[in-house]
């Protein structure tokens, strides 16, 4: 089960992802809100190898630290060119861990990952909770810790998240994951 087709946009197939799946399903009440006030900072990677990728990410954790969260709040660097691969893509969440450390940005900033591919540990491939970090392109999500401690602060029962999600995508199904991208 993929997540779906891909497009010849990787961004606006990101942002269709977005809009239906992320927010569609409320798989994070955190996303309409900054979507919604346009604070993400879509960034389409050109990156062909592992090293790129980190360089640009290193770029964008620094970019997104200074900025202010008034104009962008978060950032989705989508890399249609590298890491395809889910096995090299999980690799690679060692690195982008290691350049928030390297930066001194631990504790102000974080990656979430998805993938087409994204398989927890312990499910099978074709599991359908995979879905709730599956995207059409590899994307890491970066995000500042002070924004996720406000909205689980602002959101009832933040702690239900991941078990409403995994409600959510099981009474779908693979076929209703499906529907949502069709036009």
């Amino acid at each position: 089960m993929s997540a779906m087709p891909p497009a010849d946009d990787p961004i606006a197939a990101t942002r269709r992802w977005l809009e239906r799946a992320v927010i569609g399903l409320n798989l994070c009440p955190f996303a309409k809100a900054v979507h919604a006030k346009d604070r993400i900072r879509w960034v389409l990677s050109d990156a062909t190898d592992a090293e790129a990728l980190l360089a640009q990410l290193a770029a964008e954790l620094q970019f997104l630290a200074a900025a202010d969260p008034a104009e962008v709040e978060t950032t989705l660097i989508v890399h249609p060119r590298v890491l395809a691969d889910f096995a090299d893509y999980n690799d690679f969440l060692d690195l982008a861990d290691a350049a928030i450390e390297a930066l001194g940005l631990e504790g102000t900033l974080q990656v979430a990952s998805f993938h087409p591919d994204y398989r927890f540990e312990g499910t099978g491939p074709d599991d359908i909770t995979n879905a709730t970090n599956r995207s059409p392109w590899p994307t890491l999500h970066l995000l500042r810790e002070d924004s996720i401690t406000q909205a689980v602060a602002d959101t009832p029962d933040a702690d239900r998240i991941v078990e409403r999600n995994l409600a959510t995508l099981r009474r779908l199904g693979p076929a209703g994951w499906r529907r949502l991208f069709e036009d």
